[in-house]
Formats: C-alpha cells, sequence, structure tokens
C-alpha cells in the first residue's frame, strides 16, 4: 500500500487554489477471458480541501472510515489532511473537476465566527458529505460552483481572481446553510489577531512540551482568562485542543512514517504511552494497531 503527501500546486498561489478537470477509462483486457486491468490503489493526503464533481461515469473514492461511489452530478468534500483514494470502477469514461483549496484566506473578520468549524476542530469536513446525499439542491449548487471556479481558472479573463474568490465565498455559504444538522453553527466572535499565532504556535511546536502559561503570555493575557478566553472561543479546553492535534497527526505518521508507535508518541510530544494509547482510543474508538488494520483492509 503506497501512501504519501502530495504537494499541490496553485494555478495563481494569491487563491491558494487548484482546479483541474480529469478524464480516465480502463483499458480493455488484452483477450476476451482476461480480467479487466485493475488500476493501482494510493492513498494520499494534503494540506487543502478537497472537493470532487463527477461529470461522467463512476468514482469510488475512499477515507478511512467511508466508501463512496459517486456518479454524474454527484458531489464529495475531503478534508484536510485526510487520507483518501480513488479508484476507476466500470468499463465507461469517467470525467470529474478536482477543486483543491486551502481555506484559511479566505476567513476575513465576517468568517471568523465559523472558523472553528471549517478549521476541523470540532468535526472533519468529510461529516458534511451528508448533506450531498440528503439535499440534491445543495449537491447542485455546489457542483455548479465547482463548476464555475474551474471555468474562471482555466479561461482567466479580466477579473478572474475575484470571481474565484467571490465563489469560494459562495460555497461556504452554501454549506453553511445547507448544513441541516448544524455542523457549522456559529459561535462567539474569534478575534484572529489572538487566535491565529495560537493555533499556528501549536502546529510548529506538537513534538515539544506545550505549556499553557507561555502560551498565554502570546495572547497577551493571563492564565486565568486566556484559558476561559480558549474554551469560549474554541468549544473545549486548550488542553483538549492540543491532544486531537497531536493526536490527528499521530494517525497520519502511523500509515506514513514507519515509525513504531512508541516513536510516533514521541515525536507527538506524548511521552507516557499509556497516556498516548487512551488518547488514540478516545478519539479513534480504537488502538493505533487496529487503526491500521482498518486503513489496510480500506485500502485493498
Amino acid at each position: 500500500m503506497e501512501i504519501y503527501k502530495e504537494p499541490i500546486h496553485y494555478q495563481n498561489p494569491v487563491l491558494c487554489i487548484k482546479v483541474w478537470q480529469f478524464e480516465a477509462q480502463k483499458r480493455p483486457a488484452a483477450a476476451p477471458a482476461a480480467p479487466p486491468p485493475i488500476q493501482p490503489v494510493r492513498w494520499h493526503y494534503h494540506k487543502e480541501v478537497e472537493f470532487i464533481l463527477v461529470k461522467q461515469g463512476l468514482h469510488e473514492m475512499h477515507t478511512p472510515n467511508h466508501t463512496y461511489m459517486l456518479g454524474p452530478g454527484d458531489v464529495m468534500v475531503v478534508g484536510s489532511s485526510q487520507l483518501h483514494r480513488a479508484r476507476l470502477i466500470g468499463p465507461e469514461k469517467l470525467v470529474y473537476i478536482v477543486l483543491h483549496v486551502d481555506f484559511e484566506p479566505y476567513f476575513d473578520p465576517a468568517m471568523m465566527r465559523y472558523y472553528r468549524h471549517f478549521s476541523e476542530v470540532h468535526h472533519p469536513l468529510e461529516e458534511l458529505n451528508y448533506m450531498f446525499s440528503e439535499n440534491a439542491e445543495v449537491r447542485a449548487e455546489v457542483g455548479s460552483i465547482i463548476e464555475r471556479i474551474h471555468q474562471e481558472i482555466m479561461d482567466k479573463t479580466t477579473g478572474y481572481e475575484i470571481a474565484a474568490s467571490m465563489h469560494i465565498k459562495h460555497m461556504l455559504l452554501t454549506l453553511l446553510r445547507g448544513d441541516s444538522r448544524g455542523l457549522l453553527q456559529a459561535h462567539d466572535l474569534i478575534d484572529p489577531g489572538v487566535m491565529k499565532p495560537i493555533l499556528e504556535y501549536v502546529d510548529h511546536h506538537l513534538s515539544e512540551k506545550i505549556e499553557l502559561e507561555q502560551v498565554s503570555q502570546i495572547a497577551g493575557m493571563s492564565y486565568f482568562y486566556f484559558s476561559k478566553y480558549f474554551k469560549k472561543a474554541m468549544g473545549f479546553s486548550f488542553t483538549d485542543y492540543v491532544n486531537r492535534k497531536r493526536i490527528a497527526k499521530a494517525e497520519r505518521l502511523l500509515v506514513t512514517s514507519g515509525q513504531n508507535v512508541g516513536e510516533i508518541a514521541r515525536s507527538v510530544g506524548i511521552e507516557n504511552m499509556a497516556h498516548f494509547y487512551e488518547l488514540f482510543k478516545r478519539f479513534n474508538g480504537c488502538t493505533p494497531k487496529q487503526y491500521l488494520c482498518k486503513i489496510d483492509a480500506s485500502g485493498k
């Protein structure tokens, strides 16, 4: 099983977008009695959120927890740094558009109430796929937005950067309003000037001991006030947030690095193995070994 981190090269760095239309078709069997060739399975991940719109044919998409069978007009989303793979099935020609986007630059002050949701702190964006299967209107709207972004990036007519940015905002709004399960509910306004440096600090120091007192100094707040501020803004304690980020990184390392569990635990800043296993099971419902078995099984 091959797993790798895929680099995404933006067509316009200012927009933090890559969008492309792909076409694929299985080769005919060499002889009538021979089985059709099997497309190799490849797991990969990337920082950018990925949207897929199928225009023709059948597309099979896998994540560690779900298998999606996409037909014409179907849409799905894959979260940031989430393992996934695709497989062409059936003899029909497959035509689909893939949109990669880093949402971070699109979080202006008007969007900051929703930052913690789209940043996948509480729920992976994959959970939003329910709305594409349950709500034909949302599915069609997001599919149309993907096509419009693709057209703008391909044509590069005057002002296409503005148009593409507007379409990304339109997509975020469509997801917010189409979320009948309330996964993207708004909460208190988050001050990006305070919160972004903190979240970036955590991301860059996961392998080290992260002290709340030190982080509160970065935020320019007292220890006590920052603890309350963070929990109110993000929905859970700072310690819980750090643990979630550490285990998310451990999941990727588990299937990509070749390191043993002890090495992975230390590389995400957890020295106590019992504590690491406890956290891993809390967030995944299984042990690291069981998680790997699940990945192996879904990759076959």
